[in-house]
């Protein structure tokens, strides 16, 4: 068995496929511990780290989190959606975490539980027509070699090894998004139990989040659509002062923040490809799709999507005659968290959904069906989709009524869009 990158999707399956009894080789590009973003865990993560025996190991490298808060432009006050308060609330709270610590941990525990990691080295090119699949490897000291393997899983993240090369990637037309972060020492926190949670901030253009990490670090980032940064005078680190500035409760807790290391960015970040699996492959986490960070679930949806990955790819391989079925399986479970998540994701700017997460109600469990999602409770396994149903149609109740808001909304980002085109 490949398994093409050693990020939390590729760790986690193939640990597991070992636990199932396959033999796995796990190449990842990179030496852990490496910088990522995506540092914000949500409670529906904790029981397949408990599975992966982890979760000790977690809480040492960990900063509780027991919600998230939201603020708008210039509010000073904030609303907490608290994790204990989901529909089922059995994971009352998560973990921030710095990536580099938590991807290294779990490849750490992949290879003490029998993965063969190879790092440093990638897969420059592979033959999936031919049975078994045979790949090349190339090593940082340029040592190459093929390997075979009866299937191939491409955990390979946003470098989407499989989909680049079979052509299967696709901007995603529905939402745009760009992002400019780096982590600063002096972030003001907030106090007591909320010291631990995520905190997003909206402005105009897009919004900010600020994660609280171990030894004072805090990771701050800014999104928007790609075309704000694109129009900006000067370098990206200006860019995201200025907009800092212009928002008041970021600039509060910023004030005497001071940048650890450098500013990064990234370009239009929301993709996804046409094709899940394929008769000897199957792509998973980000390799099949990424969105937008918003509601931290880039690092759930991989590791959930890791564990149906080991269920299908066990089902493909021990009963052939199934494989269709175990493909069409696995790609609906997938389907399904994305949709989830993505309805929130696609308004989360709009003025009518900024209001309703401002002004939460508690009525028809309302808000508790959208902190199960906060949670990451969107496989089913709660029955919360009367409430959100009834949730979208309050949503679309609300852009009647602000559909002034709405309107400049759209025409400030076509603006933005026009002008740098």
């Amino acid at each position: 068995m490949l398994v093409i990158g050693g990020g939390p999707a590729g760790s986690t399956v193939s640990t597991l496929l070992v636990e199932r009894g396959f033999s796995v080789l796990l190449v990842e590009k990179d030496r852990h511990p490496r910088f990522h973003i995506g540092e914000s865990l949500l409670p529906r993560n904790l029981p397949i780290l408990r599975r992966l025996g982890v979760e000790n190991r977690l809480r040492h490298i960990g900063v509780t989190k027991h919600g998230a808060d939201f603020s708008g432009n210039e509010a000073e006050s904030h609303v907490v959606y608290d994790f204990s308060e989901a529909m089922a609330p059995d994971e009352p709270s998560a973990f921030q975490v710095r990536r580099a610590e938590f991807d290294e941990m779990l490849l750490d525990n992949a290879s003490e539980r029998g993965v063969q990691v190879v790092q440093e080295t990638r897969v420059t090119g592979i033959e999936l027509d031919a049975d078994p699949v045979t790949a090349s490897i190339l090593g940082t000291d340029g040592t190459a070699r093929q390997i075979t393997a009866r299937f191939v899983v491409d955990a390979s993240g946003r470098d989407t090894f499989l989909s680049q090369r079979l052509d299967l990637k696709r901007r995603n037309k529905r939402h745009k998004s760009a992002a400019v972060f780096g982590h600063f020492s002096n972030v003001v926190r907030r106090e007591g139990e909320e010291a631990g949670n995520i905190s997003i901030y909206w402005f105009d253009q897009g919004w900010f989040w600020l994660i609280p990490l171990q030894d004072g670090c805090t990771s701050v980032g800014m999104v928007s659509d790609p075309g704000y940064l694109k129009q900006r005078d000067g370098d990206l680190q200006n860019l995201f002062w200025q907009t800092v500035s212009n928002t008041q409760g970021v600039a509060q807790r910023l004030e005497n923040a001071q940048l650890l290391g450098e500013m990064r960015g990234t370009g239009n970040f929301s993709y996804q490809s046409t094709e899940m699996t394929g008769e000897r492959f199957l792509l998973v986490g980000d390799a099949y799709a990424f969105i937008d960070p918003v509601f931290s679930s880039g690092v759930y949806l991989a590791m959930q999507g890791a564990e149906y990955a080991a269920e299908a790819v066990e089902g493909i391989l021990t009963q052939p005659q199934a494989a269709l079925r175990h493909r069409r399986r696995y790609e609906r479970r997938v389907r399904k968290g994305l949709r989830a998540f993505s309805w929130f994701i696609y308004r989360f700017t709009d003025p009518a959904l900024r209001h309703l997460f401002l002004n939460p109600t508690r009525r028809f469990q309302l808000r508790r069906a959208v902190i199960s999602v906060l949670s990451g409770d969107v496989y089913g396994r709660t029955r919360i989709w009367p409430q959100l149903l009834v949730f979208r149609l309050v949503y679309h109740v609300a852009s009647l009524f602000f559909w002034r808001q709405q309107k400049a909304h759209r025409a400030r980002l076509d603006k933005v869009e026009h002008t740098v085109s």
